[in-house]
């Protein structure tokens, strides 16, 4: 196969699908076009530039290309591109590109050719190494290689000479990368006393006795959680890190009413289906009354269908298994049914019966008939080696000359498969040829060479059938609507007459709980808008349009309800958070969580004061005495869990036999006693901590490098505001 199916759909699949691979700069002027309306943000921006939207859209018609490509090697389907992939990707790539600049990074020429036939200390890259076998040694082959690329340099076809050039760029690109992150590993070290203290951390251990109050012990609603206490816990902490506002955002509040069947749809949909199961029983058209009676309109009079969960299933092809021996029991034409199946109820006439199971190996040898050229070369190919493949070495050839990727590394296997699953030619061999026979057939797919394996018998059925889906009504639909409206303008009248924006929020939630529903929130970070929940992309864009709407303010309603496929959904913007000290109402509900775990510990630990005996405060707490031996480097008690804060305040200056005041941990207050220390035992050295620490710290070297440079780019992705028109 030629090199672009080595080098450029593998490494562009790569470099579009790995974070950090190295988009933008391999496109260069790569399909440029029309950007539309110049705007502020564009698609997003990057220390404070726009990203160049070209250059991204470029980088999605290669990504679908590719996937296009890998499908049709796989022959699958293609799926849709990832766009957020590409943008991880494409983002990755400028920031390393302004680091590689910063740094001097480059690659010579010397150093290219080494990094890609693998001399000078360089190990072949192993798609190369794939990709360039020689058949013979079975390793890779540098001249196969250099010819290649040869031919394609000096190809008269521009798009072939790209695709080199574009395939040098990525790899010339992709050891800038190794180089990088190379260098950041070398900055990282360890220090003797940091292996020490590891070592330390998880040898030395301290047995204890403790008696814990969990916080549950008191119920929340023994706590006044009444808004002036809250706003005074606020305001004495409300410097504490943990309620700053890390980024900007909005919060949305919604609730969604469900438009389902009523009783009488029920009823009309059980009737049809009595209807429908009289109509296919004696139907002297079979396939015409699928077609005009079912919502899938399939029919074959050939095509089998298994029972779910049946390895060898095809995708809609199948009966749910507590069907199989009532179908398969069945007299050709008796209808079963109606049954459910995945949510909706289907009537099954059984046509017939396939009962031929086959099973083959081959060794595709690929030239598409309409090529004159690869059919001559792929035939004189066959004639060469057909003589040589016997039963013994039949699985060796496969893997040395078999071009489909789809039996490749199963010997060239298809096992247990029907006549019509296959092309004509292949099925027919396997049909009628002896078991054991090694032969060729031709199809379009280009030469075979076959042996069949088995045949046996089965029963799998050839059904009609009609499916249909219970549905609410049009009139139902238009009760429900006019529901959904009555309560939008029973929500607009009650919140219009508040002033207070946090009123509004509260009384949203009240008339939405009344009427039988729940609100539930959503926080949309607005560098990065997404949101989750949702079955349309219509409905997510009203709810952006609602919470970043210039003029947007805190108890603003959506104008109409949103239609999400089978619901209705209304909302209400509920707060908006700028980056930075946050506004009590935007976290009352953490303060509050807060404030009543405060006022737990205060309780408890003036109960466990003025402790003598661990025992004595067991008996006036109504606890036990709990025993634990506990690691600096693993901070969990047993009995207790997690309890970082606790552990520290063991290992700190206290002395075996002491009796601590009462610790605040995150389940509980505790008083504990040291009842031993075992010192960790003397080592030699630190070199097993050292290396790993080492070990960690590097393998998140690129994750937290990245983690780094997008906050520091303070990179902004606008793409949905600007599909949306909300913010551009």
């Amino acid at each position: 196969m030629a090199i672009i199916g080595k080098i450029r759909d593998k490494s562009w699949l790569i470099l579009i699908i790995v974070g950090g691979a190295l988009v933008a700069f391999i496109l260069g002027d790569y399909q440029k076009g029309s950007t539309g309306t110049e705007s502020k943000y564009g698609y997003g921006t990057v220390y404070g530039e726009k990203v160049d939207m070209e250059a991204f859209n470029a980088a999605v018609v290669i990504a679908d290309e590719n996937s296009r490509r890998a499908a049709q090697q796989q022959q699958q389907a293609p799926k849709p591109v990832d766009k957020a992939a590409v943008w991880t990707s494409f983002i990755d790539n400028m920031l390393l590109e302004r680091e590689y600049n910063e740094l001097g990074l480059s690659v010579s020429d010397d150093e290219f050719d080494a990094y890609l036939y693998g001399r000078e200390g360089f190990n072949v890259i192993p798609e190369l190494a794939q990709g360039f076998t020689d058949s013979v040694t079975g390793l890779f082959n540098e001249k196969m290689l250099q010819a290649r690329i040869e031919e394609m340099e000096s190809s008269d076809d521009p798009a072939v000479q790209k695709q080199w050039s574009d395939s040098k760029e990525y790899y010339i690109n992709r050891r800038k990368q190794e180089k990088y992150f190379a260098i950041l590993n070398q900055g990282i070290y360890v220090t003797d006393l940091e292996a020490k203290n590891e070592y330390v951390s998880q040898k030395e251990i301290k047995s204890v006795s403790y008696v814990m109050q969990r916080f549950n012990s008191i119920k929340d609603d023994e706590i006044d959680v009444s808004d002036d206490k809250l706003k005074a816990y606020f305001d004495a902490n409300k410097a504490d890190k943990k309620y700053e506002n890390k980024t900007s955002s909005r919060e949305v509040k919604f609730f969604d009413v469900t438009i389902e069947p009523s009783k009488e749809d029920v009823k009309a949909f059980d009737a049809r289906l009595v209807e429908l199961k009289d109509g296919l029983a004696n139907a002297t058209n079979d396939s015409l009354y699928v077609i005009q009676n079912s919502e899938v309109r399939f029919f074959s009079s050939v095509v089998t269908f298994k029972s779910a969960g049946n390895e060898k299933a095809k995708n809609g092809m199948t009966y749910p298994a507590f069907m199989d021996t009532v179908i398969k029991s069945a007299a050709i034409g008796d209808v079963v049914g109606p049954y459910e199946d995945n949510g909706s109820m289907k009537i099954a006439k059984v046509l017939g019966f396939n009962g031929n199971l086959l099973s083959a190996r081959h060794i595709l040898i690929g030239a598409q008939r309409a090529d004159t050229n690869a059919v001559a070369k792929a035939k004189a190919k066959l004639d060469s080696i057909l003589p040589l493949i016997n039963q013994g070495n039949f699985e060796e050839y496969v893997t040395k000359f078999s071009d489909d990727p789809g039996s490749k590394n199963t010997g060239g296997k298809y096992e247990d498969f029907m006549d019509y699953e296959m092309v004509p030619e292949f099925s027919k061999f396997a049909t009628e040829e002896p078991i054991g026979k090694i032969g060729y057939v031709q199809t379009d797919f280009g030469f075979h060479i076959m042996e069949v394996l088995n045949r046996k018998s089965a029963k799998e059925p050839v059904l009609a059938i009609i499916q249909k889906t219970l549905k609410p009504s049009v009139n139902t639909i238009d009760v429900k609507e006019q529901e959904v409206y009555d309560l939008l303008y029973k929500l607009d009248e009650k919140l219009s007459a508040k002033k207070d924006e946090a009123d509004k929020v509260e009384m949203f939630d009240t008339i939405v709980s009344q009427a039988g529903y729940i609100s539930r929130p959503i926080n949309i970070q607005e560098n990065s808008p997404k949101i989750y929940g949702f079955t349309s992309k219509f409905a997510e864009d009203k709810i952006l349009q609602l919470a970043f709407d210039e003029e947007a303010k805190v108890g603003d309603l959506v104008s109409s309800p949103i239609k999400d496929k089978e619901r209705y959904v209304i909302a209400v913007l509920s707060s908006v958070k700028n980056k930075g000290e946050a506004k009590f109402e935007d976290v009352k509900l953490a303060v509050q969580k807060d404030y009543i775990q405060a006022e737990k510990a205060k309780r408890l630990s003036d109960k466990m004061m003025k402790t003598k005996s661990l025992s004595g405060l067991a008996d006036k707490v109504n606890g036990t005495v709990q025993k634990a031996e506990v690691t600096f480097g693993n901070p969990q008690i047993t009995g207790a869990g997690y309890e970082p804060e606790i552990v520290g305040a063991l290992f700190s200056a206290l002395k075996d036999g002491e009796i601590t005041v009462p610790l605040i941990g995150k389940n509980g207050v505790y008083v504990a006693q040291i009842e031993k220390t075992v010192k960790a035992p003397e080592a030699a050295n630190y070199l097993v901590e050292k290396n790993q620490l080492l070990s960690t710290t590097r393998n998140n070297v690129q994750g937290a490098s990245r983690k780094a440079l997008v906050k520091q780019a303070d990179v902004v992705d606008n793409r949905r505001f600007f599909e949306t028109n909300v913010r551009r």
